[in-house]
Parts: structure tokens; C-alpha cells; sequence
């Protein structure tokens, strides 16, 4: 059954979502793309993730106590890890309260560092702001499926509007290796897959503008972070290298460039900035997202996984940064799935096995599909309950289990093909129905493989222990979305961990390319990153096959 969801309004910035009843507030902002500061891991005991309950304030309960007063309580303070909507409700979250303390970088200067080839990061070139007059400036993540954008007012740095698409590169491949063949078939090739992102940034611009009200000549900065191809691809830089061993980047340092030799129409010398690549396919995204994380400062050893079509994996431990890039596929962003989809309304995106199925819709309406936290919510959970096998075998009705519960079994039906699926939701109005399928499974199977995998490599080459590991970091857009014990069972995270040692951190490659946007000491720590972190080729690494292999099972619990 459907179960009828709860609309949730947070404040200041009026994001809206809807959500199952009893889902954690942490969770709802998550999925608003607010994400909380929570070092205890959402276990209660920090108290950093206070929020206050303008409209629908849940019972005052025992969690919390120890951390807030009764006056607190009474006023609708809450801490979002502990507090469940049960009604609709209007939240305020204060600034304190997001994760990455953006008022330690609004101290400094709004400067841009002037970088050439090879040059150390020394000479500083003032951004010119207009006195009197607005002033902004924009910072995209540029993904292999999706773009984000987000535009700051200057010069403190504060959010005014923020926009997001599909990366059109899509039609030319849904993975980076499919796009690097496409751009070394003919220069017009790849001046194409070049436009069509440059084409599709530009027309995000124009919807920040028109959300702030803002003109694009008061820009005067902009900033990209993304992986080695894409930022290759928006520079028109050659991609031929990355077709073959090694998988050289034609270049891993920054770039500091006149926006508009890059097509940006912004202010009179507005200009970009671009973030440096670590090596191989470990790009820009990495360093921004070691930067926004401070992965390098927390105690160790510590692992991000920032989970996406292009995975990266990055491990501080012992004074030093191991770095891996897994080509996980586009399989958490819902293609390649039978009824994958984005997370857009109407998509399933959150599963609850509870005697029968229960599903969270985004926006509300009817299922039309499911986006990639589902898919990890259902495999967890057709897992747990033995109707899916280690292996990733679907069961049939008549190979279920005895035991297995019969309201769920009854949902295990075989296709067309004489394959097996397991209903979701029944279609309405002529609409399909949604499904799991066999080689859903599959497609995920080898996205979690490949993660888990370089997991492994990177730990291996450490010398450290899955069970040493003092904190991992969940990052990406989708990796806000998923739970922590689903993605344990399916193997993306290790099992042996306490949920308190996991974090989400966010788009940690947007907030990167937002600090170097206001902070001239963050581009030089930028650079810094990028220059000491180690890279591990995957590809190259004798052990690798054999992990993979391995990590296509699922854990046995």
C-alpha cells in the first residue's frame, strides 16, 4: 500500500519535501538538501543538529533532554537526528546548525587566485565588485547525470537561489567512458558533448537570475567542480589520453580563466575558476570534496565515499591521502533500471518492509517509478527477508522461502521474459506497473561491487582494517538520500561500523566550489590537496578483479 505522506516546509530557505510519518527530521532535510551538522552520527549526544519547530512540533520526548532546557523544548527546539514528523510541519534550521561552518570562510577576503600552468598559487587577483550595486557569483557541480548550481551573494558569500538539471551529455552516453569514446571520434565530436554542457550551465544561470532576481552582469565570479572527464569536457580539453593506460588528464591543475573564453556571459572580467584533479579520474569533485570535508583533519583513519555514476573513494590514514576512482554506473541515479528514474516527483524513493510494503513518493501523487534510494532500500529489505538470495538471485513465488512473509511473497511475480520482478506499486491511469527486476539487481550488484571494491584496495594499501576505521563520510547528491543500515546490508558501507561513525555530508563537491568562490586560503588548500593526495588506479592494481568479484555478493547476515 501507498501510505499517505507528510508535507514538511523548512526555513529560511522554504525548501519543501513530503515524507513518510515517523521519518527523523536529519532524514527530511537530507532530502531537501539540507545537511546537518551531526559528529555524533545522529545518535543525540552532540546537540549540534538543533533545529526549532515553527509549525507541527512532535511530543517532548527523553532524547534531548540532556542537551536542551525545558524553556528550549517548550520554544519547539528539537534535535533533528531524534525528532520524527508525525504532522505537517515548518522547521527552522539555523545556520549553526548545517553542516560546514560557512561563517569561518565569510571572514576572509572575496578574492580569486590568478593560476597558470604548473605556477604555485601565489598571486592573488581581486574579484571586482561595484560599489553600491549587487554583487554575485555562481558555483556548479558539474556530474556526469546532473548539474547543481548555486548562486552567493557577495561579498558575504550567502545563498540566493539554487538550480539543478540533467546534464544533456546524457544522450551522447550515461557514463564517462561512453562520452570519452564519443569526444575522440572528431574535434566535432567533442566540440558537441563541450556545448552541450556549456549550453546547459548557461541556462541554469538564467533560472539562478531570474530566482534572485538578479542580472547577470552583476556575476563576477564563477566557479566548477567536477570529475576529470567532465571538467575536461566543459574545457574542451583533449580527452584522448583518458581512453587508454594510464588515463593521464591533459591537465590536473587548476584553471583561472576570463568567464567568457570559457561562454559564460557574466559581468565585465567576471572569471572562472576550476578546480584541480588529483590524477586519473579522480578529479576536481575529490579535491572539493576532501576540502569542504577537511577529510584530511579528522581523526583517523576515515574514509568518503562519494556515491555517484563516477565513485570516488578517498581514505586519510596515517598522516596521508589515498584517493580511488570506481565507475560505480548510473544505476544510484536510476538508469539502467527498469523503472529507474530521478529523484522527481512521482518517484518511490523510500521502501519499508512492515508486515507489507510501505512507500514514500516524492511530491506526494502516484508512483511512476523509483530513484536510487529505493532501489538500495528494497534490495536491503527483500534481503533481510530471504526473497532475494546473496548472490543477487530474485526468488519466484515458487521458490520463495517457507516462511517468508505472504503479503510480501504475493508481490513476486515472473515478466514476460519468464524472469522474476517483485511489484511495487500497480499502475494508475494507464500507467505501468513500477517493478523491481532481476537485472535491476544486477545493475546494482555491480554499481555497490564496484564502490565496495575500491573500498577494500584503498584499506589493503593502508594496511587498515574495515573495523579501524574511526568515521566514513557519505557524500554526492544521492548519498543524503540512503539509509545507513541499507546500505550496510547491501554492502556499500561496511557492516562492522556503529551508525554513529557514519555521516552524510552532502554535495560536498558544490560546497567546495562554493568556498573557493569566497576564500582564497580554500583554493590554496585546494591546490594543496590535490598535489599530495595519493591516486590509486584501480584499473592497474593486481588485487582489484579479485575484490570486485567478491563484493558482487552481497554480505551474508
Amino acid at each position: 500500500m501507498t501510505t499517505a505522506n507528510i508535507k514538511v516546509t523548512f526555513e529560511p530557505t522554504g525548501r519543501t519535501v513530503w515524507v513518510l510519518p515517523g521519518t527523523s527530521v536529519s532524514e527530511a532535510a537530507g532530502r531537501a538538501g539540507l545537511n546537518l551538522d551531526m559528529p555524533c552520527g545522529g545518535t543525540g549526544v552532540c546537540g549540534k543538529c538543533r533545529v526549532r519547530f515553527i509549525t507541527g512540533a512532535p511530543e517532548k520526548s527523553g532524547a534531548g533532554r540532556n542537551v536542551l532546557s525545558e524553556e528550549e523544548l517548550e520554544a519547539g527546539w528539537r534535535l533533528a537526528c531524534q525528532a520524527a514528523i508525525e504532522t505537517p510541519a515548518v522547521v527552522a534550521i539555523p545556520e549553526t546548525s548545517l553542516f560546514a561552518d560557512r561563517l569561518q570562510i565569510l571572514t576572509e577576503s572575496v578574492r580569486i587566485v590568478e593560476l597558470s600552468r604548473g605556477e604555485p598559487p601565489h598571486r592573488k587577483l581581486p574579484l571586482s565588485l561595484v560599489e553600491g550595486e549587487a554583487n554575485f557569483a555562481v558555483a556548479f557541480d558539474v556530474g556526469t547525470t546532473t548539474l547543481v548550481g548555486e548562486m552567493l551573494e557577495l561579498p558575504g558569500g550567502g545563498e540566493r537561489a539554487i538550480a539543478a538539471g540533467i546534464n544533456p551529455q546524457v544522450s551522447f552516453g550515461d557514463d564517462v567512458v561512453s562520452r570519452i569514446g564519443r569526444a575522440c571520434t572528431s574535434p566535432a565530436a567533442a566540440k558537441e558533448l563541450q556545448d552541450a554542457v556549456v549550453g546547459a550551465i548557461n541556462t541554469l544561470i538564467d533560472e539562478l537570475c531570474e530566482s534572485a532576481g538578479a542580472d547577470r552582469q552583476t556575476i563576477r565570479g564563477i566557479s566548477f567542480s567536477g570529475n576529470t572527464t567532465m571538467q575536461h569536457l566543459l574545457l574542451g580539453l583533449s580527452v584522448e589520453t583518458l581512453s587508454r593506460l594510464p588515463f593521464a588528464p591533459a591537465r590536473t591543475a587548476s584553471l583561472e580563466a576570463p568567464a567568457e573564453k570559457l561562454g559564460f556571459a557574466l559581468a565585465p572580467g567576471g572569471r572562472a575558476w576550476v578546480m584541480p584533479v588529483i590524477g586519473g579520474f579522480v578529479g576536481g569533485d575529490t579535491t572539493a570534496g576532501i576540502l569542504s570535508s577537511r577529510l584530511d583533519e579528522l581523526e583517523g583513519p576515515a574514509v568518503m565515499i562519494d556515491i555517484g555514476t563516477n565513485g570516488e573513494i578517498v581514505l586519510s590514514a596515517g598522516g596521508e591521502l589515498y584517493a580511488a576512482s570506481a565507475a560505480a554506473g548510473p544505476a544510484f541515479e536510476g538508469a539502467r533500471i527498469a523503472c529507474g528514474m530521478r529523484a522527481a516527483a512521482g518517484a518511490i524513493e523510500k521502501v519499508v518492509f512492515d508486515g507489507d510494503l510501505q512507500t514514500s513518493v516524492i511530491g506526494g501523487v502516484e508512483p511512476i517509478g523509483l530513484c536510487g534510494s529505493a532501489l538500495v532500500d528494497i534490495t536491503a529489505e527483500l534481503l533481510r527477508c530471504g526473497l532475494l538470495e546473496s548472490t543477487g538471485r530474485l526468488h519466484s513465488q515458487a521458490s520463495a522461502p517457507a516462511g517468508a512473509c505472504e503479503a510480501l511473497r504475493r508481490r513476486l511475480r515472473n515478466n514476460e521474459a519468464g524472469e522474476p520482478e517483485f511489484l511495487l506499486a500497480a499502475g494508475t491511469q494507464g500507467r505501468p506497473d513500477v517493478v523491481l527486476t532481476q537485472r535491476d539487481v544486477r545493475e546494482l550488484q555491480l554499481a555497490a561491487g564496484a564502490l565496495r571494491a575500491g573500498v577494500s584496495i584503498l584499506l589493503k594499501q593502508a594496511g587498515v582494517q574495515p573495523g579501524d576505521l574511526k568515521q566514513v563520510l557519505i557524500a554526492g547528491g544521492f548519498g543524503s538520500f540512503i539509509r545507513r543500515s541499507n546500505a550496510q546490508r547491501i554492502g556499500l558501507i561496511p557492516a562492522e561500523l556503529s551508525h554513529e561513525k557514519i555521516s552524510y555530508v552532502g554535495n560536498v563537491s558544490l560546497h567546495g566550489a562554493k568556498w573557493v568562490l569566497v576564500s582564497a586560503a580554500a583554493r590554496e588548500r585546494a591546490e594543496q590537496i590535490a598535489r599530495r593526495t595519493k591516486h590509486v588506479d584501480l584499473s592497474s592494481d593486481a588485487n582489484f578483479q579479485t575484490a570486485f568479484a567478491e563484493a558482487m555478493i552481497f554480505p551474508e547476515r
